[in-house]
């Protein structure tokens, strides 16, 4: 209760008072309606709710589509093409007949030499009969069984010449590149055809030596190939990982197979991505990479206990992907972290959070 006596001018001294009681006021806590105190407001934060979460490391990598084997035919003997019997595209057969190169000069000399080596044999069962009844020497008897020898490999060395006109094929495959017509006179090893087995298709990928350590031979492998539309994406295999990186590049090939990829329309040439599943970490434990702080050598959280207030958390973090941070230990699935700017908060705070992210 306030005295104001009547000898002064009371009108700016209540005045005073009313300022001083209102500044009084502003500093105390307001009452709360069951007559205690209200506490300080909570900070208003965004939480992010600890959950398993996939942080394998993909990488993609895109090459064209290969044949698992291509051969190229190359002429075994020189000569003009007489005839050329298929063209790109076709379908052939082992041993089918591809072409045929002229070789007159060869079965020329064949017949020649048919022709010594009958007479070499008469030669020879003349002189078998005579040595039988002791009438030449051992050495004249040996000598045209020798000479007999040479007739018949030269019928076989013929022979082969004239075999060597007709090309076939090796495999069975399809043709993918004709390189000759027909009348073109070609030189012996000259390239004529490149046939691929199309049953079974793949894509060589160069990848890092960083990251192949961790494929292995028969890991599934998703592919998407452009191509062919709404049939991706193609499941994927990895046939095998060559020994040695190139030298220049410092890349390791990975042949993937591609056992889907002919029935789905794929051809070679077609460009294809394959995602590599370089490194494994599924079903771990994770937080925003910007909820985690350091302090003192020590990496820690800010964690929304069950009393809304913030309690500092030591954890051990691991590998970083993205926008996520794995969490090795100090943290259990359904915790509540602050997701940002834990620097900038103190232990046992009060807070409300506004937003939950799962």
């Amino acid at each position: 209760m306030f005295c104001i006596e009547s000898d002064v001018n009371w009108k700016p001294s209540i005045a005073a008072l009313l300022s001083v009681g209102l500044l009084t006021a502003c500093t105390q806590e307001t009452p709360d309606r069951g007559g205690g105190q209200r506490e300080a407001r909570a900070l208003p934060v965004q939480a992010v709710e600890v959950h398993p979460r996939d942080l394998s490391r993909v990488v993609t990598i895109s090459n064209s589509v290969e044949p698992l084997r291509t051969i190229r035919l190359a002429a075994r003997t020189e000569g003009v093409l007489t005839e050329v019997l298929v063209e790109e595209g076709d379908t052939v057969a082992e041993d089918q007949i591809l072409a045929r190169i002229d070789v007159r000069e060869q079965q020329a000399e064949l017949a020649r030499a048919r022709a010594r080596l009958h007479e070499r044999q008469a030669t020879f069962d003349r002189f078998e009969q005579l040595r039988e009844r002791n009438y030449v020497d051992l050495a004249s008897y040996e000598s045209a069984r020798a000479e007999l020898e040479v007739a018949a490999t030269e019928v076989e060395l013929w022979e082969t010449r004239v075999e060597f006109g007709t090309v076939t094929s090796s495999i069975d495959g399809t043709v993918v590149s004709r390189y000759i017509e027909p009348g073109e006179a070609i030189s012996r090893h000259a390239a004529l055809f490149s046939i691929a087995d199309l049953s079974s298709l793949v894509v060589r990928l160069g990848v890092s030596e960083l990251d192949v350590g961790n494929l292995r031979v028969g890991d599934a492998v998703v592919v998407n190939v452009d191509a062919v539309g709404d049939r991706n994406p193609l499941s994927g295999v990895i046939r095998r990982i060559f020994p040695a990186a190139e030298i220049e590049s410092r890349l390791i090939t990975v042949e993937v197979g591609l056992p889907e990829a002919l029935g789905a329309g794929v051809r070679p040439g077609f460009l294809a991505r394959a995602r590599l599943l370089v490194e494994q970490r599924a079903n771990v434990l994770a937080v925003p990479a910007g909820s985690v702080a350091e302090s003192d050598g020590e990496f820690f959280v800010m964690v929304v206990n069950g009393d809304d207030r913030l309690e500092r958390r030591v954890i051990e973090p691991g590998v970083i992907r993205g926008a996520w941070r794995e969490i090795l230990s100090g943290l259990g699935e359904g915790d509540r972290v602050v997701s940002a700017n834990p620097l900038e908060m103190t232990a046992g705070e009060r807070v409300r959070v506004v937003d939950l992210m799962s």
